[in-house]
């Protein structure tokens, strides 16, 4: 049959373009660790990203799951069978090489002591690859050359298993100077080494999060991220934070409703501007489905645009919570089905203390986070 006059004609052009373009591979990665040592494989020249180390990992199958294809994969590159290890979903990253599209499922497992011990001297892969155990601080540092689509799990990485919130200001606001009995609760309370997410929900926030992080240089903070007081180009930004204070500062946070706004202004946008923070990764605030696939949208696009990732989602709340006694909590099955959805890792929020990062683990989370029971 002719094409009609609106049906453009199939040439052999379009036929060489559709057939050339690269198909995605889904694979299964494993961050298998035992404390602070991680286990790398090493890629044959002649292999795709070669001369590089890499994650234990490999195709998933039509037949299998991601989860299913991790354990073969693991079972027969290294000979570690993982049938009874807590497997904990990092995150999905989607990466084009040009030549090859990925598609990696992430998933970090922690041998136990067994284990590690069985199989910390074996220096070759059941396939022949090299493998070695390397240091959590030397692979954060970038000591290994991994393949470019691995460097997002490097970030995802450096999250600790316990993140403390600051008290909002207005907790204070019976002292005199609610300001100084603010920053010297906090720095007396706050855990030495500890990830803080600085949320004072007062327009002084900046002045006394540079205050805090001054007095307690050995805390690493995450600061909130307001979409209002942002110019459209935050390269032009100027900042008041010092070189130091400017290290000491790990993400930036999105809320909720920040997320939603700026994932609908993302579509209008020209690559050239951007609106978020370029200047560090972001954490940001899930509640829902539509949240949690506002914040895979934008981690797509962090990616795309060779920014910051975002490392991690709030999901809250999992539990009833002094703070929002009104808000139903999800419960850990609802809160597990949607930690699922995420495509970076989940910090369970919301009625939580530090002992229940194991229950955390189990429901498909990475850590935990929280106000009173997180802070001494």
């Amino acid at each position: 049959m002719p094409n009609g006059p609106n049906q453009p004609s199939k040439t052999k052009t379009d036929t060489k373009t559709k057939t050339n373009k690269p198909s995605i591979v889904n694979v299964a990665v494993a961050v298998i660790h035992h404390g602070d040592k991680y286990l790398l494989g090493f890629r044959d020249a002649t292999q795709h990203q070669g001369n590089r180390y890499e994650f234990v990992g490999g195709k998933i199958e039509a037949s299998e799951s991601a989860e299913q294809a991790l354990v073969r994969e693991v079972a027969e590159e290294t000979g570690i069978l993982m049938d009874s290890n807590t497997i904990v979903k990092l995150g999905r990253l989607h990466h084009d090489y040009g030549d090859k599209q990925v598609s990696l499922q992430v998933y970090k497992i922690e041998l136990t002591a067994e284990q590690y011990e069985q199989h910390k001297h074996h220096e070759q892969g059941l396939e022949g690859q090299a493998l070695t155990w390397v240091s959590q601080s030397q692979l954060l540092a970038g000591a290994y050359h991994l393949p470019a689509a691995n460097k997002t799990i490097l970030d995802w990485l450096r999250l600790p298993s316990t993140i403390a919130i600051t008290y909002p200001l207005a907790y204070f606001s019976a002292h005199t100077d609610a300001a100084m009995a603010w920053r010297q609760y906090h720095q007396e309370h706050i855990a030495s080494e500890s990830w803080v997410y600085i949320r004072l929900q007062h327009s002084d926030s900046e002045h006394l999060a540079d205050q805090l992080m001054t007095a307690r240089p050995d805390i690493l903070a995450i600061l909130p991220y307001d979409n209002e007081q942002q110019p459209s180009n935050i390269e032009n930004l100027p900042t008041t934070h010092d070189v130091k204070i400017g290290q000491q500062i790990v993400a930036k946070h999105l809320t909720h409703s920040v997320l939603i706004q700026c994932c609908e202004d993302i579509e209008n946008l020209p690559a050239s501007v951007q609106l978020l923070p370029s200047d560090y990764p972001l954490i940001v605030s899930c509640h829902d489905v539509a949240s949690i696939m506002a914040a895979n949208k934008l981690a797509r696009m962090r990616i795309q645009r060779a920014l910051p990732p975002v490392i991690g989602a709030f999901l809250s709340p999992v539990l009833a919570t002094k703070t929002h006694p009104d808000t139903p909590p999800l419960g850990w099955e609802v809160w597990s089905a949607l930690a699922e959805l995420a495509d970076m890792p989940v910090i369970g929020l919301g009625g939580l203390e530090p002992v229940m990062l194991n229950q955390a683990l189990q429901y498909g989370g990475i850590s935990v986070a929280g106000i009173r029971q997180f802070i001494s």
